[in-house]
């Protein structure tokens, strides 16, 4: 019987509150919480053992070397590799990746050859082999998706007729949970007479791995996601694939002796790891495959899965909640959209309750495209969330639903504010008289505009205030149409859509502005209050950065927003600066 509370305990950070509230932590696709054994165990390295591994022959060198290779044997028994010599460090799955691309793929693959992925990979699953087909001017197809989310195996062994060189498959999609056979897949793929590499990155925090049983070729899962450190993870290949790979990097630790002649390089598995390693990380690592092997994984798994179920139950209840992905096995993430919603925005939102969940693409766009979808809100389970958890979720969530769909409420009578639009240039005499562009907000002159929209937001009281103060002002500001909505208005680094229009007149920026979130929205009707009909001078010496401290933005909005907040602004100081230039 797992005794969750116990579990929780080993896990400093889920007693720390988030903005005064518990921390609900439902973002463990992306990284998972540390227990504290590998908190002391990177910590004790450091006190004691601190020093490079492998050349060094004092005591301090020795501790570190035996215990950075103990690690490897460990993760070699921990997913069922032939020997500790087939285990290579890496920063990481994607590294691996890449790895097995520059190294095995330049030497082994050639032009006109065939790269399968599929739909549901990582951006890290694609673009390596995609930027290596380029290169060599190999082709790369992908396996398509059944409405479900699974992959459509008919399809697949179609592709398998065309005789791949190499297939690509993620374990278990980190953008919809879809658990995929792929032992199955990979016997079909060696049979065409492909070799089979497996993306465990999502796979291995939930299931005992067995590369033996998988029978792929490559197989790469990262530490952070096995509630290890970040910037460690592991390729596994097989020992004769890696001895006739070249190495993909060179530098010391990599090579057995060197002349301005020629280099011979080391054995497995230092060929492929130059320079110093993390060696930090391998320790820490190694104390997270140690904690989780104490446990029976199959009955941590049934708890997480049994999380995912109840999400499931009571999420289906909430008006406009859209399950993305149902495939028949899959791991214990939930991704949804809810009708009506902006996923950044909901996300925000439920960070303001202490819930952290995951918006966005999930570094999944083609898999988007195929779903029709800009993005998901994903929550991921590990064995430390607990039921309590799942069912305060979909209440906070339902509530943030309920309200978003009831008629908005204004802090104050209409009566008292101000309706504020971008100046009307028949008021303005002489020469600059003339037509310029708004979006039918204002009333007011600017200086009037800005003067009232900062006073509303200085006279809400905390934060949550503020917050409904800018998702008001976000509904309300008037759409661009579509005809202006199109990709050469697009402003690309925001995480959502953002459309931007400036045009010159009289001396003055005009700007138009549109996004798909209605928090991005509400900024974005600040900033058309304070820099509309302003000359570029004007905007260029604002202190817009000590306003945004003023108002607390980038204190309290995600880092997503946030970033898109910064490529706003970015882009309006480019404009002001070509203006001023006379470009």
């Amino acid at each position: 019987m797992l005794d969750i509370d116990r579990l929780r305990a080993d896990f400093p950070i889920l007693g720390e509150p988030v903005r005064g509230l518990p921390l609900i932590y439902f973002d463990n696709a992306a990284t998972t919480q540390k227990p504290r054994v590998v908190i002391d165990a990177q910590s004790e390295y450091y006190r004691h053992s601190n020093a490079n591994v492998h050349r060094a022959s004092h005591c301090l060198s020795s501790r570190a070397t035996e215990a950075f290779e103990l690690a490897r044997e460990n993760v070699a028994r921990f997913i069922g590799a032939a020997s500790p010599r087939e285990i290579i460090w890496t920063r990481g799955a994607t590294e691996a990746i890449n790895l097995v691309a520059h190294s095995y793929g330049r030497s082994q693959l050639h032009a006109g050859d065939l790269v399968l992925v599929s739909t549901l990979e990582h951006h890290a699953n694609i673009v390596p082999w995609q930027l290596l087909a380029q290169q060599i001017g190999a082709r790369l197809e992908a396996i398509p998706l059944l409405d479900d989310g699974s992959l459509d195996q008919a399809a697949y062994h179609q592709l398998l007729q065309q005789g791949p060189r190499l297939v690509a498959l993620t374990h278990a999609s980190n953008a919809l949970g879809t658990l995929n056979p792929v032992a199955q897949m990979t016997r079909a793929a060696q049979a065409a007479g492909a070799r089979v590499l497996i993306d465990g990155a999502q796979s291995t925090p939930h299931l005992n791995i067995d590369v033996q049983a998988l029978g792929c070729d490559f197989f790469v899962f990262s530490g952070h996601k096995v509630f290890g450190p970040t910037g460690i993870g592991a390729l596994w290949a097989r020992e004769s694939l890696l001895d006739a790979m070249p190495p993909w990097q060179a530098g010391g630790e990599m090579i057995e002796h060197v002349s301005f002649e020629g280099t011979r390089f080391a054995g497995l598995p230092f060929k492929f790891e130059a320079g110093t390693p993390n060696i930090a990380g391998v320790i820490g690592m190694d104390a997270a495959i140690g904690y989780l092997q104490q446990y029976d994984r199959s009955a941590l798994e049934a708890h997480e899965m049994q999380l995912l179920a109840r999400a499931l139950e009571l999420c289906s209840e909430i008006p406009g909640f859209v399950p993305v992905g149902n495939a028949p096995r899959r791991v214990s993430l939930m991704s949804f959209c809810i009708d009506g919603m902006h996923q950044q925005d909901l996300g925000l939102l439920l960070d303001q309750q202490g819930i952290a969940v995951r918006a966005g693409h999930h570094c999944a766009m083609p898999l988007m495209q195929r779903l029709g979808l800009q993005g998901t809100l994903r929550a991921s389970f590990a064995f430390y969330n607990t039921l309590a958890e799942v069912e305060r979720f979909a209440a906070v969530l339902k509530q943030i639903v309920l309200e978003h769909q009831a008629p908005a409420r204004r802090e104050s009578p209409p009566s008292e504010r101000k309706e504020v639009q971008a100046p009307n240039p028949d008021r303005e005499s002489g020469p600059e008289k003339q037509q310029s562009p708004s979006q039918g907000w204002l009333q007011a002159e600017p200086e009037l505009a800005a003067e009232g929209l900062l006073q509303r937001l200085d006279a809400c009281r905390g934060w949550q205030a503020r917050y409904r103060e800018i998702m008001l002002l976000g509904k309300n500001l008037p759409a661009l149409d579509a005809a202006q909505r199109i990709d050469s208005n697009r402003l690309h680094g925001c995480e959502s859509h953002v459309w931007l229009i400036v045009d010159y007149h009289g001396g003055k920026l005009w700007l138009q502005m549109d996004s798909d979130a209605r928090v991005i929205r509400g900024l974005i009707a600040l900033l058309l209050a304070l820099f509309n009909g302003k000359r570029a001078q004007q905007i260029l010496d604002f202190d817009l950065q000590g306003l945004f401290k003023r108002l607390q933005l980038m204190q309290h909005l995600s880092p997503s927003r946030g970033n898109g907040l910064k490529a706003i602004v970015d882009a309006i100081y480019q404009h002001a600066h070509s203006r001023q230039n006379g470009d």
